[in-house]
């Protein structure tokens, strides 16, 4: 098996745990924290996507879809055009509210082909292209997609939790 048919799998997964934890949920239960402080199924999904879409279209020089595909204007959310929710106060993620469980499925499905198909043309040598010097050592293709991997099963886990929670 390919490298990149393990990141083909492993972004499919994500995608599975997404609609899986979205399915059946209102703007209520959507927006709700648990706690005070805590992130809201909608703030989780969203973030998660909008790494997603930042650091594959990034890596692999693509337009975000976010933009180019008008899903900032869609969901609405008033943020900056740049903002993928790193760094984000309590206050903040409170601003992420999301009107149906479509349009986080929608804009995560988009990103999601987005990055299969750039996935899809991999070779094992893309893998080693460093894309990103600020770090030491540099960020290599195949560290930024692992890293984005993980990044995002941890927030899908924790919506699965903030879901149960509900």
């Amino acid at each position: 098996m390919h490298a990149k048919d393990i990141l083909i799998d492993g972004f499919g997964r994500i995608r599975e745990e997404v609609h899986a934890v979205v399915e059946g949920l209102g703007p209520d239960e959507l927006n709700a924290r648990p706690g005070p402080d805590a992130n809201s199924v909608a703030w989780l999904v969203w973030h998660l996507t909008r790494v997603q879409d930042d650091h594959v279209a990034d890596a692999f020089g693509l337009d975000q879809a976010w933009l180019s595909q008008g899903w900032e204007k869609r969901l609405g959310l008033g943020l900056s055009h740049r903002d993928t929710g790193y760094g984000h106060t309590s206050a903040q993620v409170a601003e992420v509210r999301v009107g149906s469980g479509d349009l986080l499925t929608g804009y995560h499905d988009a990103v999601h082909g987005q990055t299969l198909e750039a996935l899809r043309g991999l070779t094992a040598a893309d893998l080693e292209r460093v894309v990103d010097e600020r770090w030491d050592p540099p960020v290599t293709l195949g560290v930024r997609l692992v890293s984005v991997l993980s990044d995002d099963l941890q927030h899908v886990g924790q919506a699965a939790y903030a879901r149960g929670l509900l």
